[in-house]
């Protein structure tokens, strides 16, 4: 599986989505799914298997979970910071910037028979290596590259979620 991209081209629709649905809780519905099928997510929205359920640590103590496309990577899932867009970085950047300089490891819940739970370290790509791999999630879907032009010129964080 070295190299395989984990996420569908419908992942760009997800502020249309939000849109129409008003205040329901997505992530939730879509937490539920993951787990329940097996890591496959193809309601609300077509994610198929390449979402990943990150346990992102908060400030408090507590942790949020947050459903990202991924990109997979030998022993590695990489998740980008693109918030849809927006101008600002979604909450969970910080957290995994705080486990990261804390060297505190981050629970990861990948795709599978049943779904399985890893336990990662966090490192923030750079450069080069981000850059390729902004490519790469821009090749996954057309979404991502349309998220450049509405953000402002915010630079989109990318995390390589590993050993």
């Amino acid at each position: 599986m070295h190299g395989e991209i984990l996420a569908s081209p419908a992942a760009g629709m997800l502020r249309e989505w939000r849109r129409v649905a008003g205040y329901m809780d997505f992530n939730q519905q879509i937490i539920d799914t993951f787990r329940a099928n097996g890591g496959e997510v193809n309601e609300p929205m077509q994610f198929g298997k390449g979402l990943v359920l990150v346990h992102v640590p908060k400030k408090d103590g507590g942790e949020r979970i947050a459903p990202l496309a991924a990109i997979r990577e030998g022993d590695a899932w990489h998740v980008v910071g693109s918030a849809g867009g927006s101008p600002k970085h979604p909450a969970w950047v910080y957290g995994l910037r705080r486990a990261e300089q804390g060297g505190d490891p981050v629970d990861v819940e990948v795709p599978g028979d049943p779904v399985a739970t890893v336990t990662t370290k966090v490192l923030e790509l750079t450069g080069a290596e981000r850059e390729a791999m902004w490519e790469r999630f821009k090749a996954l879907s057309s979404a991502f590259a349309g998220y450049e032009r509405t953000a402002e010129g915010r630079v989109f964080p990318i995390f390589r979620l590993g050993a």
